[in-house]
């Protein structure tokens, strides 16, 4: 989508904190933290949120969480914990509509969380 924020980060085209990326899935520092490690974990194909996920994207979604795991290792926020958000929709804080996962660590995280 020509238009889409993280469109433009996937194609290259806009530059990112990138801490990981391969064929399908792409992530990055968050400009904005809320925790001391704030990652966004994108699917390279354009959807607009996690109600616009398919059957086809099944193995996609679970790319999705496999690196989420290994970024958590990486960054040292396993073992402590850490917490993945997905906001979908303008009143849950989705601004940018392209689906994008949180991962979020580094320090106690509170509950509920707003």
């Amino acid at each position: 989508m020509s238009d889409c924020l993280f469109c433009g980060i996937a194609d290259g085209k806009i530059k990112a904190n990138l801490v990981y990326q391969d064929d399908a899935v792409l992530a990055f520092k968050d400009i904005a933290p809320k925790a001391p490690v704030h990652i966004l974990i994108i699917p390279r194909k354009h959807i607009v949120s996690a109600l616009d996920i398919e059957s086809s994207d099944s193995e996609l979604l679970g790319r999705i969480f496999q690196v989420a795991g290994r970024l958590a290792r990486e960054q040292g926020i396993a073992a402590s914990g850490f917490r993945m958000v997905v906001n979908s929709g303008a009143d849950a804080g989705q601004s940018v509509f392209h689906l994008h996962y949180h991962l979020l660590g580094g320090r106690r995280l509170a509950w509920p969380p707003g």
